[in-house]
């Protein structure tokens, strides 16, 4: 059995592209539209969805967080607008989500497989209360982010240079998350030369869980069909409205609160058609700033390409070596994170 390697992640310069938000909501099954949360205006006119097990979602409340998570911005793109509420049982925006990311099969990839489980568990609490401090009003949700389809070198037995974690490795990581109070996971999945439509529906006795949730990562996605790690890859509105859809039809089905979904980005290739990324109450979408480096760099890479193609929700990933490879040789603060505009509601740890 092949150790899967992750290829370095890039990070560069870009020009200032200007764009517009237009995210769409949902329609249901009668092809009404969804209630959104908020008007063009800002204000809301939605009624929350009902769920007879969990408590409705407080409009007010959701409104004023997600005002609070703009930041002030000024021009109109955060909040952004239309959205629909979520279903009830929603982490974001009433929590911060922090989480390690990595594979338990290498030292490399990330804290989650760096480190011992009752090590890697201490360190990120330790990241969870750094968090508390700095933003005494947002509780932390702890979460570990789990590479479960790992783009390699190697191109396996079909060519498609991905390795799929075995049940039994994925079955680890639930374990390791009951260690702590109502912790989290995300599978995270690297297509490589297969596709997402292939991959996806693999994880499905995992996803029904309540606790698990979803990333996939564009960087891997390699439509064109050259090994992963040579260029970076992509995914189109199309790609993430599947897995949406997936979700949502999860979510339906099991009776489950909604999943959070992350989408890594760091260049404007790696997602296409942004305005075309459909917003369900079902799922909540968190567009995740991936790319490392020294703050400035990382700064201009989340105004470029988080900030002015606005989904619903930002993340934003720190890593404990790249990030200080490069002067001033440091990682950013939860207090400068909490700086930017929009304000990162998921935040993930490398």
């Amino acid at each position: 059995m092949k150790i899967p390697q992750l290829a370095g992640t890039l990070l560069i310069a870009f020009t200032t592209v200007t764009l517009f938000a237009n995210c769409t909501s949902d329609t249901n099954k009668k092809g009404e539209k969804t209630k959104t949360a908020l008007s063009a205006s800002g204000d809301s006119s939605a009624v929350a969805v009902t769920d007879t097990t969990r408590k409705p979602i407080d409009t007010a409340k959701y409104n004023a967080l997600m005002l609070k998570l703009a930041h002030g911005d000024t021009t109109g793109r955060w909040p952004v607008k239309p959205q629909p509420y979520p279903l009830p049982g929603a982490i974001l925006p009433y929590k911060r989500i922090v989480a390690y990311y990595g594979n338990i099969y290498s030292k490399r990839m990330g804290a989650l497989g760096e480190y011992a489980p009752k090590e890697m568990l201490s360190r990120l609490d330790a990241e969870v209360k750094k968090w508390e401090k700095a933003d005494p009003s947002t509780p932390v949700q702890p979460a570990l982010h789990y590479i479960a389809v790992v783009a390699q070198g190697d191109g396996g037995k079909d060519g498609k240079h991905r390795f799929r974690m075995p049940d039994k490795q994925i079955d680890s990581v639930l374990a390791i998350s009951r260690m702590r109070k109502n912790m989290i996971v995300f599978l995270d999945i690297q297509v490589s030369l297969s596709n997402i439509r292939t991959e996806l529906p693999l994880l499905e006795k995992y996803l029904k869980m309540p606790n698990v949730h979803l990333g996939i990562d564009p960087e891997f996605s390699m439509k064109d069909g050259v090994k992963p790690g040579k260029r970076i890859g992509t995914y189109d509105a199309a790609d993430i409205n599947y897995c949406s859809q997936y979700l949502a039809d999860l979510v339906k089905k099991y009776n489950l609160p909604p999943k959070v979904f992350t989408v890594h980005r760091f260049t404007k290739k790696m997602v296409t058609n942004y305005k075309n990324i459909k917003l369900r109450p079902e799922v909540q979408m968190v567009m995740h700033m991936d790319g490392w480096g020294e703050p400035e760099l990382k700064k201009g890479t989340y105004r470029h390409f988080i900030f002015s193609e606005p989904v619903e929700f930002t993340g934003f990933k720190l890593f404990y070596k790249n990030d200080l490879k490069k002067a001033p040789n440091r990682m950013m603060t939860p207090e400068e994170l909490l700086k930017l505009v929009p304000i990162p509601v998921y935040i993930q740890y490398q």
